[in-house]
């Protein structure tokens, strides 16, 4: 990561991810289900691929049934539109069930690191008190030892809300075509309580607010561990165990 111009607020410095010569940038985002990525991360996806249009982008759904597949492939498939080498996929393992099937789960990520390493993953947040959000996160550090990682929020009744320290901020277009997204693109969710434009907006404000975001909104991130300027000037995380 390089240290880019200062920002407004005195507490804060601008990181960016450093760019590499010749050969194209991988993201990989994985989410519990499908709709997480969106709800959690959208809006960064969104302006690193602004930043880096030729990056790649690997877009993963661990639990999903057959109608939410298809909302998750047509919500991939339209924040990605402008991305060449995009790969999406949907898995079917059950929703709310994946601690219980932990080695079938784990078996799968490890195949996600076999076919490429990723610059960046974004994954779920590892205190999120949902038990598949919360696999997915210790399995994400599990297999990805030495990777920069990025854990995003997601908000729900169990009251799980942290203290990220970690933000991006959100052009006005960017968190607007989050929401969009998230409101045309899943209507099996349309009748949850919590899947509501104000709630959205207002975790995105909240967290644009704590980072003084321009334009307002942000979303929020936790990063455990990260290693300024890596080998070959990558910006990774540092794990060793």
């Amino acid at each position: 990561m390089e240290l880019g111009a200062p920002s407004e607020s005195p507490s804060v410095q601008s990181l960016t991810l450093p760019v590499r010569d010749h050969t194209p940038r991988h993201l990989l985002c994985l989410g519990a289900h499908c709709d997480d990525i969106e709800i959690g991360c959208s809006g960064a996806v969104l302006t690193l691929l602004e930043q880096d249009p030729d990056m790649s982008v690997t877009w993963v759904v661990l639990a999903a049934n057959e109608r939410r597949a298809a909302e998750a492939h047509a919500s991939a498939h339209a924040l990605l539109a402008g991305v060449a080498k995009r790969t999406i996929l949907v898995q079917s393992f059950r929703d709310g069930f994946l601690p219980y099937h932990g080695a079938a789960v784990k078996e799968y990520i490890e195949t996600l690191k076999a076919d490429a390493s990723p610059d960046l993953v974004l994954t779920h947040y590892r205190h999120d008190l949902h038990q598949d959000h919360r696999l997915v996160s210790e399995l994400t550090w599990n297999t990805f030892r030495d990777h920069l990682i990025w854990e995003y929020e997601i908000p729900k009744y169990d009251g799980d809300m942290g203290n990220p320290n970690f933000f991006v901020p959100l052009e006005v277009d960017v968190y607007q075509r989050k929401v969009r997204n998230l409101l045309a693109s899943f209507p099996s969710q349309a009748s949850k309580p919590w899947f509501r434009e104000d709630l959205f907006l207002a975790l995105m404000r909240l967290r644009g607010m704590e980072c003084h975001a321009p334009s307002g909104y942000a979303e929020g991130f936790y990063c455990r561990k990260a290693v300024l300027g890596g080998p070959g000037g990558r910006a990774r995380s540092s794990c060793s165990r």
